[in-house]
């Protein structure tokens, strides 16, 4: 193999890491780290398959659109999920869901960043599609 370079992390700034932090961890269903506390300006969420979310406080808040976002895959259905990430703070920004059941919904963490609720392999696997 040629020299090449590893996804160690995704990050994500934010102006309130902690909190953020934990909004991701309830979302992937990953702890926060045993010493991770409110205050703190950097905290990753291990992630079980892949690279961390590393969240950077930073003192400027978001203005537009995420240029990179997060999709994500649920074991529940789709629309369970959507529901579940809504109790936990998360936002409806566009709705991309289709009557035939394909499609996604496009929502936003509590700090603004968009990311996508895809169908889950069970959602994919009644539509065929």
């Amino acid at each position: 193999m040629g020299m090449v370079s590893v996804l160690q992390n995704v990050a994500i700034d934010c102006t309130d890491a902690y909190t953020l932090a934990r909004f991701w961890s309830e979302v992937t269903g990953r702890p926060l780290g045993p010493d991770d506390r409110p205050g703190d300006h950097e905290i990753a969420v291990p992630l079980a398959d892949g690279p961390a979310l590393y969240f950077n406080q930073v003192p400027e808040p978001k203005i537009v659109k995420n240029r990179v976002h997060l999709c994500l895959r649920p074991e529940t259905t789709r629309d369970e999920e959507v529901a579940r990430l809504l109790t936990l703070g998360a936002t409806l920004v566009a709705d991309r869901r289709n009557p035939d059941g394909t499609g996604w919904a496009v929502l936003a963490d509590p700090e603004g960043n968009e990311f996508c609720v895809l169908r889950s392999d069970a959602d994919r696997a009644a539509t065929m599609t």
